[in-house]
């Protein structure tokens, strides 16, 4: 217990699947938490279960005016901001030739967009903080390329860089930030998909991961704990990227 009990975090995409999971953890060890997601029946319900150390706000990651209000509001309540755990993300599945542009920007504004004005929207009152961990969402698919989602392969490899330039550029402040690229976890999605289980299968690890291993993950680099580990990469994929 307490682990980041001097945290004050925002958790994008947090009413439910890993982001519920990482905000559950979060409270768990001490730190208050800043639920946002654009499920606010969910998100709320959440924030409730949480208690007084937690508070659901709607946000479209895409959106800088919100996302500026939001980090306002987390001040408001709880103070400073010193972590960010840039967990939205959406995926749409199609072979290049038959992908529109419209579907391809889709991904690329939630996945890449929305990580660009998280970071953006918190540095300042990180400096207030005076401290502050940023971990960005990425996945396996920032490391391999997988078929048929181009735009969320193209978008988890820009998160991986963009990790590295922002923990160049955040270092002077006292603020770090690292990237964490998931393999198959047992959420809501997973759960009914028959590919992803088979593959899992095939793995070092022979199973899903589950969200509460992604948030022991996600614990430890938001918490001092890994106060010397900055620009880089945290793989938890069962060992699918040795293969």
């Amino acid at each position: 217990m307490g682990r980041v009990s001097t945290k004050n975090v925002i958790v994008t995409g947090g009413a439910r699947g890993m982001g519920a999971a990482f905000a559950r953890k979060l409270v768990d060890e001490g730190a208050t938490v800043v639920i946002t997601d654009v499920l606010g029946a969910e998100g709320a319900a959440l924030a409730a279960e949480l208690g007084d150390s937690a508070l659901f706000l709607p946000l479209d990651v895409t959106d800088e005016a919100v996302w500026n209000d939001v980090v306002a509001q987390a001040e408001s309540k709880f103070g400073p901001v010193s972590g960010l755990v840039n967990n939205a993300g959406i995926v749409h599945v199609d072979p290049i030739e038959k992908l529109s542009e419209a579907d391809y920007r889709k991904v690329i504004d939630v996945n890449q967009l929305g990580v660009f004005l998280g970071m953006k929207a918190v540095i300042g009152s990180m400096r207030k903080a005076g401290v502050g961990s940023i971990v960005n969402i990425s996945s396996t698919g920032g490391i391999i390329g997988y078929s048929n989602i181009i735009g969320y392969v193209a978008s988890k490899w820009a998160v991986r860089g963009m990790s590295k330039t922002a923990a160049q550029e955040f270092a002077p402040d006292n603020v770090r930030v690292n990237s964490v690229h998931p393999g198959i976890v047992a959420t809501e999605m997973v759960a009914s998909s028959d590919r992803s289980t088979s593959i899992a299968a095939k793995q070092p690890i022979a199973r899903p991961g589950t969200p509460e291993e992604l948030a022991n993950l996600v614990l430890f680099l938001i918490s001092d704990e890994s106060s010397y580990s900055t620009g880089s990469e945290f793989i938890a994929d069962g060992g699918f990227t040795t293969q």
